[in-house]
């Protein structure tokens, strides 16, 4: 079973809704993202999403289009991401998961992508500008090895299109809490709750809020309708005012541990 499935079995058990925090990876440098990783899962984190460094991040606020840009400064590819998970799995078994875009999983190969990311020790994939109507290659190579594939739906997703992704997605679905790109917000739509019912309606996988998630209050709003609250911008913004400071990770840490708390 996949380490998201065994996750989210274990959160039910215990009555408890997941925390998934987003970082971008090798920012600020890919030995930095190995030190946060351990440090996140440490303070309360239920599952990780690592960012590939891309240069037209389409869904991502300025905030992680900053950090994306300087870990690309820092020549970081997909490759060395792999890489980076296969070297933290002799030490951790937090879910992993991969926020990409189709680009760079093109031309890396949809079927080595999923093969040498799912050896390596990564769970599942993010992938905003992949719909599943387009997906086929991915959902074929990935059920072969277990691998998630995580779909999104948004404010302005109709009932034919709950129903498309309900069922292409495993592992969890993201509902996108707003409509725009990532980035923290003072505050989140009134109606995410109905939203996420009607997702309900269709599906019994679990539903996840991102988008907009700017701290602890609104962490534990989003826990009391979903299955799991997905932050990062706000950790990313963070990571920005501590940039080049001894206690970065520590800072994030004790972020996180304010979520984890709340959630």
């Amino acid at each position: 079973m996949n380490r998201i499935d065994k996750k989210f079995r274990e959160l039910k058990k215990e009555s408890r809704q997941a925390l998934i925090i987003y970082i971008t990876a090798g920012y600020p440098s890919l030995s930095k993202t190995k030190e946060l990783i351990f440090e996140i899962e440490k303070s309360g984190a239920d599952i990780i999403e690592l960012g590939i460094p891309f240069s037209d991040p389409l869904a991502d606020g300025p905030t992680i289009q900053l950090a994306s840009q300087r870990a690309l400064k820092n020549h970081v590819a997909l490759k060395d991401v792999i890489s980076l998970v296969r070297a933290i799995r002799k030490k951790t078994e937090i879910p992993l998961v991969f926020m990409t875009y189709f680009n760079p999983v093109f031309r890396f190969g949809v079927d080595r992508f999923v093969r040498e990311a799912s050896v390596a020790g990564v769970d599942g994939v993010i992938v905003p500008d992949l719909p599943p109507d387009e997906a086929d290659s991915l959902i074929k190579a990935s059920r072969k090895s277990g691998f998630a594939n995580i779909f999104l739906l948004t404010p302005t997703s109709a009932e034919k299109r709950i129903k498309i992704v309900s069922k292409a997605s495993s592992g969890f679905i993201y509902y996108v809490s707003l409509t725009g790109v990532t980035g923290a917000r003072a505050r989140l739509p009134q109606e995410i709750k109905n939203k996420i019912k009607g997702i309900k309606k269709f599906t019994d996988k679990p539903v996840c809020v991102g988008f907009g998630v700017s701290g602890p209050g609104q962490a534990s709003q989003m826990s009391e309708i979903s299955d799991g609250v997905i932050v990062g911008s706000a950790v990313i913004n963070i990571m920005h005012k501590n940039l080049g400071k001894k206690d970065l990770v520590k800072k994030v840490g004790k972020f996180i541990r304010s979520l984890s708390r709340a959630v």
